[in-house]
């Protein structure tokens, strides 16, 4: 099955997300789409699947015109769509989330829903999922869970399948299964349409690559194409993403975390038994699937954790037990993983952003007084260091792009005297060119002697900057290894295995 999109056009206000957008989708090919954040991606896959309506175009499936106004009319037609944030239930079966809402085309607990699970077990079967129908959602695992999400496609017949951003959550194996996964739907003849910002997984499985630039087509590029070709076309100009490090040998220790235990609040373990030194000069990685510790160790790191027992040495001083404000002041960044709700006041000006730690010190502070003249005097001179795209400095900073945001952050965390750079996911979010700047940012700090702490589940981010890499999983750090370590290794401890 082929599908078609002419003509397709959407505004928000003055906002021009798609701009008469021309796409075809063979049968049984991978069609990826690349493009930066707000490039139009996700709004124009949306409008595919019925879930927002286009101000124009047409929609034509093998050949033939279709109108799709929800979800259910792209069903109908056969378009799937496997959503990036899964939309599943956790406490119901995988049988009973891939019915739900066909009730009266299965008649839970006839022969009708015998029939559902058999050919959720053919389907299984066929494309080596290993799903039990009556398995509860919430004991899977992610990469399960997807399949999940795949199946409640095919068991309606869908023939062209949506996969937005589909890697984000998996392992390195588990993503190599799905790519595997990927190239079994092809050859069933199923029509793919694959949304990633991983350029290598592109490369490794696309037929065709349409890279989207504020909301137009601007090219259709060959997957045989380079890394830094198909960034370049993402963002119209050059990219190196392929930061070089000098090789450090201090033996310097500024940070030392001994028995570090992170409990909830009602004493439920969170975080066990965490041990690890950063060298000056030295990046230390934290890697591993989201949800196994990660966010409480770098809430610890400034105290902004409340259960924490054992000790963190900065220079040889207990800072465990500080006040936030003290802990930041004794010399640590911290670029948290929310910019927008803790890294940012959204109504703030970009200039006020810029002084929030340090707006009662002096030049910025006199007596109980603010010295505005300081204050938009360093404004001005931080926009210009980190090449802050603002028209104001007095615009609020829920203006930017996620990318000028995160340079806000970067920018008033790195203009205090600091040891040590906390950096909690800090391209997420981000488009290619803002990545790139972010790692050189990172990259400079290593180089001027600091101490970073880079807590990261993008992998190829980790094996970028890393000088080691700590894996995490349930709570304890399974291994310490060096940046030669190969993807694999790393990608088993992350799912637990240790060697």
């Amino acid at each position: 099955m082929s599908l078609e999109l002419r003509g397709v056009t959407k505004t928000f206000g003055s906002l021009v997300a798609n701009d008469n957008i021309n796409l075809k989708v063979d049968d049984g090919e991978i069609h990826a789409i690349l493009g930066e954040n707000g490039a139009g991606k996700s709004t124009l896959m949306n409008i595919v699947y019925g879930l927002v309506q286009p101000d124009s175009g047409e929609f034509l499936v093998d050949g033939n015109p279709v109108t799709i106004h929800q979800p259910a009319d792209a069903l109908a037609v056969g378009i799937g769509m496997v959503h990036q944030h899964f939309m599943l239930i956790p406490v119901f079966s995988v049988l009973e989330n891939i019915i739900l809402g066909h009730e009266q085309s299965t008649k839970i607990g006839s022969l009708e829903s015998s029939a559902a699970r058999e050919k959720i077990l053919k389907l299984a079967s066929e494309f080596g999922f290993h799903i039990d129908p009556d398995a509860i959602v919430e004991n899977l695992s992610v990469g399960v869970q997807q399949r999940v999400e795949i199946l409640k496609a095919l068991m309606y017949d869908a023939k062209i399948l949506i996969l937005d951003e589909p890697t984000a959550v998996l392992t390195p194996q588990e993503t190599d299964e799905f790519i595997e996964i990927m190239k079994k739907l092809r050859a069933s003849g199923t029509a793919i349409i694959f949304i990633s910002h991983k350029l290598r997984e592109v490369k490794a499985v696309a037929d065709k690559i349409t890279v989207i630039r504020q909301g137009k087509v601007v090219a259709i590029a060959d997957p045989k194409s380079t890394q830094e070709e198909l960034a370049s076309l993402m963002v119209g100009r050059p990219v190196n993403l392929t930061e070089k490090k000098t090789i450090h040998h201090d033996n310097a220790v500024v940070v030392k975390v001994s028995e570090l235990n992170i409990a909830d609040e009602v004493g439920r373990p969170l975080v066990s038994n965490i041990n690890f030194e950063i060298h000056k000069g030295e990046i230390l990685a934290i890697a591993g699937v989201q949800g196994n510790g990660q966010t409480e160790l770098a809430n610890a790191m400034v105290n902004l954790h409340k259960n924490v027992h054992g000790s963190i040495l900065l220079d040889g001083q207990e800072i465990v037990g500080l006040s936030v404000n003290k802990s930041l002041h004794s010399g640590i960044a911290y670029v948290p993983e929310s910019r927008e709700l803790d890294g940012l006041i959204g109504k703030f000006s970009i200039a006020e952003n810029l002084i929030l730690d340090t707006h009662h010190e002096q030049p910025f502070a006199k007596g109980i007084f603010m010295s505005n003249k300081a204050v938009e005097e360093e404004a001005q001179k931080k926009v210009v260091e980190f090449d802050i795209r603002t028209q104001s400095i007095d615009a609020p900073v829920s203006s930017l792009s996620g990318g000028n945001k995160q340079k806000v952050v970067l920018a008033r965390e790195l203009s205090r005297p600091v040891r040590l750079v906390v950096a909690c996911q800090p391209t997420r979010g981000l488009d290619v060119g803002a990545i790139e700047f972010v790692h050189k940012r990172i990259l400079e700090e290593r180089e001027a002697g600091r101490a970073v702490l880079l807590f990261s589940t993008e992998l190829d981010e980790v094996m970028t900057l890393a000088d080691r890499i700590a894996v995490m999983y349930k709570g304890e750090i399974l291994s310490i290894v060096d940046a030669s370590a190969t993807r694999e290794q790393i990608g088993l401890l992350m799912a637990g295995v240790k060697s």
